[in-house]
């Protein structure tokens, strides 16, 4: 079994882009295969009156930052890939270069003024989707809309932080993803564990991640980068075990 596990940034990065290099760094140097960074205009999802608004208007990460973070990634030979939630962000991150996508479970309610077209939008590139649905929606609508693209759905459950005992076992295994939301590193371990069993060929592991003074909506439920380097450490350690088949 491999593991391809993913750097959730988020809004870890705060809209500045020497923490947004050494994030990417230091996640590569982790062992981490890609980190993942969100494409959103504040202005559409949230409301100016949010208490955290000048916070979240700062982490909008901008066409020409999204570039100067490729690149960087490229540099350091760690995937640099993005959940888009607006058209122009797909075709912004078609121009330099992404080979895959998220798609967000809030995009997968439909329910935001761009969501539909944004899916479309990817769905055209042909190119692999990873799609969290932990909010909900129809999950036999977004399969015809990317029928074309090779996908991979994530258990999730989007709660921040998701508790740990909520999480159901039974149908977490019946997805080759993981997008976990839960505190600490338990939950991404024990998936990888239980996935081992079944003989499958990949999994996808999707974990927020920090730097240790990082705040900020997402900091609460993010690990630091030292804690994602100890849960990949443990995750190679689980790829070379064997198992017979549950």
């Amino acid at each position: 079994m491999k593991s391809y596990v993913v750097a959730e940034i988020a809004s870890n990065w705060e809209g500045d882009l020497v923490k947004a290099k050494r994030l990417i760094r230091e996640c590569k140097n982790a062992g981490a295969h890609a980190v993942k960074f969100q494409m959103w205009r504040a202005n559409d999802l949230y409301s100016h009156k949010h208490p955290q608004w000048k916070f979240i208007k700062k982490s909008e990460l901008t066409f020409k930052n999204a570039e100067k973070l490729k690149k960087y990634a490229d540099e350091q030979n760690i995937e640099f890939f993005c959940s888009a939630f607006y058209p122009e962000a797909v075709d912004h991150l078609e121009l330099i270069g992404v080979k895959k996508y998220k798609i967000a479970s809030r995009t997968c309610l439909l329910k935001d003024k761009y969501s539909l077209e944004t899916l479309e939008k990817v769905a055209k590139t042909r190119k692999p989707v990873i799609i969290s649905m932990g909010m909900g929606g129809n999950k036999k609508r977004i399969m015809k809309i990317f029928s074309k693209n090779r996908k991979t759905f994530c258990y999730c459950i989007s709660e921040y932080p998701a508790p740990f005992e909520k999480i159901n076992w039974k149908e977490a295994i019946k997805y080759n993803g993981f997008s976990d939301h839960s505190l600490g590193i338990d939950a991404p371990f024990l998936f990888a564990l239980l996935k081992k069993q079944t003989n499958v060929k990949q999994i996808i592991i999707e974990k927020h991640v920090k730097s240790k003074n990082s705040k900020g909506p997402d900091a609460s439920t993010s690990i630091t980068t030292e804690q994602f380097k100890e849960l990949i450490s443990q995750i190679r350690i689980i790829e070379k075990m064997k198992f017979k088949k549950l």
